[in-house]
């Protein structure tokens, strides 16, 4: 007979036939031809294939009927890839056996294509025969048990292998997919930077000829102490950033501040409020006064674009190495991370892309304690992803709510946006990889399965959405435990 114009020769003979060459087998190699094979109850007759080079044994998915046994040549087993082309995955030469793992682990198909290598001799044995051979010969049941061991392991091994390298490719486009918020992010912040201190240049050069008296300096070292010490400050609530900025707006106009609404974000960002800039007004004249103010929202806003850098390249440097641990597999020391802080880092990074929409951020931080155990960093690309995607999914000046709390066992973050929704065909497959809705170069299909992965594998926690039209909320819980009860 022959497969795709390959010609094979199948013949049924007595298994006497062949009996002293099966002895030369690595399976038989142990028995006596004519008593051990002789006794094999059930064998009566075997089939002896002759195969010439390339010619296919066995395609894939083939129904595996038989147990082979390699007398002369040399027999290749390779997988076929979704391309088309094909993976050597073992090879099997004179004297080895083989077929004898789907037997035993009970698959009724092959997984692989069959090929002889070159011109080549071999005996099959049907299915019933292999388990006669089993049951009434030890040597061979030794030898094709441990041949069986051996293969497993090596098919262990490769598909180890195999899924490291679909990970790590995986990883390797979901690391641009990544890296793209925080270059943005610092590359923004750097351009802010310069036009700040073009601002406090031309400031400074206002007051020079205004000498400063020693409680004027005492002042002013003061507030740039705070300034210098900005960058790690607690997270408000979206209402208490709020009535945080309005009140100090308020304060600042009634003192005839230039700027003042302005101004008011900005010096509430890095945390100061009336009191501490009581100071500036007991001791300088309104113009002055005004001049200060802003000149010391300039110099704010530029450690703000600094720390937006600096938290711009540690995201860079995080990503970098978690490709690093991913290769080589390492442990980080355990430590606490409050879930408030990480969240608001990221809504810093995403700060401009919701501005230039303007979305507006309602955050509703309840959950207390707000910290959770973690080995790495990759909590903050969980953020970055769901919240990136609510931006591009909700229109100009929406809103999206992010919202914590704490469940028995579980810290839960929200995030919700106000878009179209998610159709509910599409619902099912959203963390699947590559899989995205936007248009062909918008998106890389990676974010929501990075989420995904990240929150079920490395956090051991658990995700869900829920999508209606005008309405679309992702809810994240992760495990609350201290740190000395992780392990």
């Amino acid at each position: 007979m022959g497969r795709e114009g390959q010609f094979i020769d199948i013949e049924s003979i007595p298994l006497r036939e062949v009996a002293d060459v099966l002895c030369r087998t690595r399976p038989f190699a142990e028995t006596n031809p004519l008593m051990e094979i002789a006794a094999l109850r059930g064998i009566d007759r075997v089939e002896r294939v002759t195969a010439k080079a390339g010619a296919v044994l066995v395609e894939p998915a083939e129904l595996w009927r038989f147990y082979w046994l390699v007398l002369d040549g040399e027999v290749r087993a390779e997988r076929t890839e979704p391309d088309g082309s094909r993976i050597l995955v073992g090879l099997a030469h004179s004297g080895d056996g083989f077929g004898e793992v789907p037997l035993l682990t009970g698959k009724t198909h092959s997984p692989f294509v069959i090929a002889a290598a070159r011109d080549s001799k071999l005996v099959r044995i049907p299915e019933q025969g292999f388990w006669e051979l089993m049951a009434s010969c030890p040597a061979a049941r030794k030898a094709v048990l441990a041949d069986a061991a051996q293969r497993v392991q090596a098919y262990q091994v490769e598909a180890l292998h195999r899924e490291k390298l679909v990970s790590l490719g995986t990883l390797a486009a979901g690391l641009m997919h990544e890296l793209h918020n925080p270059g943005s992010a610092a590359k923004r912040a750097a351009g802010q930077l310069r036009e700040n201190l073009l601002r406090l240049q031309q400031l400074s050069l206002r007051s020079s000829n205004k000498p400063k008296t020693a409680v004027q300096l005492e002042c002013i070292k003061g507030l740039l102490e705070h300034t210098m010490h900005g960058c790690r400050l607690k997270a408000m609530s979206s209402l208490e950033q709020s009535d945080a900025e309005e009140e100090m707006g308020e304060w600042l106009t009634s003192a005839g501040v230039e700027n003042a609404y302005t101004i008011a974000p900005v010096l509430v960002g890095m945390g100061f409020d009336r009191e501490e800039l009581r100071c500036a007004q007991a001791y300088f004249d309104a113009p002055d006064f005004s001049d200060a103010l802003n000149w010391l929202g300039a110099l704010v806003s530029s450690v703000s674009q600094v720390c937006a850098i600096e938290e711009s390249i540690s995201r860079i440097s995080d990503l970098v190495m978690a490709v690093k641990k991913f290769s080589y597999d390492e442990r980080t020391a355990g430590r606490e991370l409050d879930v408030h802080d990480s969240l608001q880092s990221t809504l810093t990074i995403l700060g401009h892309k919701l501005r230039s929409k303007q979305i507006t951020v309602e955050k509703k931080f309840a959950a207390s304690p707000s910290t959770i155990f973690t080995r790495g960093s990759a909590l903050s690309q969980v953020w970055t992803n769901l919240i990136d995607n609510a931006a591009d999914a909700s229109p100009e000046k929406a809103r999206i709510e992010i919202e914590t709390w704490t469940e028995p066992e579980w810290l839960a973050v929200s995030v919700m946006d106000h878009g179209a929704g998610i159709p509910a065909d599409v619902l099912p497959h959203i963390f699947e990889p590559f899989f995205t809705t936007k248009p062909q170069g918008s998106g890389t299909g990676l974010g929501l399965e990075i989420v995904h992965r990240i929150v079920t594998q490395k956090f051991s926690g658990k995700i869900e959405v829920n999508s209606e039209p005008g309405s679309t909320r992702f809810i994240v819980r992760l495990p609350a435990r201290s740190g000395a009860e992780a392990t």
